[in-house]
């Protein structure tokens, strides 16, 4: 995978200039949305299993909350950085947005790598940040989820630990829970399942059945295991895999022309999403470079790793054949490579709406915990997916009437929505 070049926060404001250009918006309008409203950066002092004390660096940044509490996800990463962390905080605003969530925006994350971390000692990182941020975050103020290298049981330490600092029982202070303690079924292949309803979408504007295409794409983790399965079971062919190989400390795009084995290689894959190379290799897969996912012949790309992953460096080797990049990952194309594939009349569904099935399905959680009535996965799935298709076709209409690139119509419905917040509010 390549290795960001760009700092991901004025990635996001550079984004969110365009956008207020175009809607014309005033300069304190601007000026106020194009920083996060709050930011902490704090220490997290952790006793290691061998007695030594370790101190790790810990952040949660709330962009915006005029159309609601913060939400947005906690990421354990050792490249953690606190813009990487406003960048996604400011996306998550969009993201909610263009959902039409009541939902603001933010995100969290602490430096730190949990390859290397016991069990024991991930529990008492997630147990100091919350220590750190218990008076800021809870179910009406700001409410985290899980995120890159975080899990359900992580979020579950973070709530008992909020709860027993609050003195009371808020299920719906965090949300990606463990089903059964108040987690929502259907939570966990959301964004995966949010990014396939979308392609479809757009591949039915363009004239493609959705069995008549190839895909390939970058990510093993939940989002991109979700999306290859719906998108298979939908009759797609998924060629190709990229990710990121923890013992090599590289990246791999694995593949085979007839198309990949999703069961077979989530046997070859630790929890984190790492395929182990030799055991990929001797089911007979082809081990190409990391990057190798992007020149792939196949109509759908979908990026679902991390941010700047196709930039103006790469974008070149995108085939002629690709008609649509669906962005599971935060930010994964740069605005230059944006512009690149907006003038080669390749549809890229942005990421503030091909992924935001995961914080709409974290919003159904939210619901569920707070009226301590859970619905069936039929329901959440079902309720997820008119979600999406209504949040798409109000994009693809924008875009369609006002001749916008499809990322410039999702942002323009998502900033409107907050400004005027902001602004019915008395804020600005």
């Amino acid at each position: 995978m390549a290795v960001a070049a760009y700092n991901a926060f004025t990635v996001a404001q550079s984004q969110f200039d365009r956008i207020a250009g175009l809607l014309d918006l005033d300069g304190g309008t601007r000026a106020f949305l194009r920083e996060p409203s709050r930011e902490y950066s704090f220490s997290i002092p952790v006793k290691m299993d061998d007695g030594r004390v370790q101190v790790f660096r810990g952040y949660r940044v709330q962009h915006n909350d005029a159309r609601g509490p913060a939400k947005g996800g906690l990421r354990f990463h050792p490249l953690e950085t606190l813009d990487s962390v406003k960048a996604l905080a400011m996306w998550m605003t969009w993201k909610c947005s263009v959902a039409d969530l009541p939902l603001g925006g933010g995100k969290g994350g602490v430096v730190c790598d949990p390859h290397n971390l016991s069990a024991a000692e991930q529990e008492r990182v997630c147990r100091g940040w919350v220590r750190q941020v218990a008076r800021e975050i809870g179910p009406i103020r700001d409410v985290p989820a899980p995120d890159v290298m975080t899990s359900a049981q992580h979020m579950l330490w973070m709530l008992d630990e909020y709860e027993t600092m609050t003195g009371g029982r808020f299920p719906g202070a965090f949300t990606g829970k463990p089903v059964g303690m108040g987690g929502s079924l259907g939570r966990r292949e959301a964004t995966g399942y949010g990014v396939v309803y979308n392609l479809t979408e757009a591949l039915r504007t363009l004239g493609l059945r959705t069995e008549e295409t190839r895909a390939s794409v970058q990510g093993f983790g939940s989002v991109g295991q979700a999306a290859i399965a719906l998108y298979c079971e939908l009759g797609g062919r998924v060629v190709s895999v990229a990710c990121w190989n923890q013992k090599d400390r590289r990246a791999y795009t694995y593949r085979k022309r007839d198309g990949i084995d999703l069961e077979e290689l989530r046997g070859c894959a630790d929890r984190y999403g790492d395929i182990d190379l030799k055991k990929a290799k001797a089911l007979g897969y082809e081990v190409l470079d990391g990057e190798s996912w992007l020149c792939q012949p196949v109509e759908v790309l979908i990026p679902a790793a991390l941010e700047n992953q196709i930039t103006v460096e790469n974008v070149s080797s995108i085939p002629d054949s690709v008609r649509v990049i669906a962005e599971g990952a935060n930010g994964p194309t740069t605005p230059e490579a944006m512009q690149e594939l907006i003038d080669r009349g390749i549809t890229v569904i942005p990421d503030i709406l091909a992924n935001a099935g995961g914080v709409t399905c974290s919003y159904f959680e939210q619901v569920q915990s707070n009226m301590n009535y859970y619905w069936t996965r039929d329901e959440v799935i079902g309720r997820l997916r008119v979600k999406m298709t209504e949040a798409f076709l109000a994009v693809a209409d924008l875009a369609e009437r006002k001749s916008l690139p499809f990322r410039d119509a999702a942002y323009v419905i998502a900033v409107d929505r907050v400004a005027r917040a902001c602004h019915d509010r008395g804020w600005i």
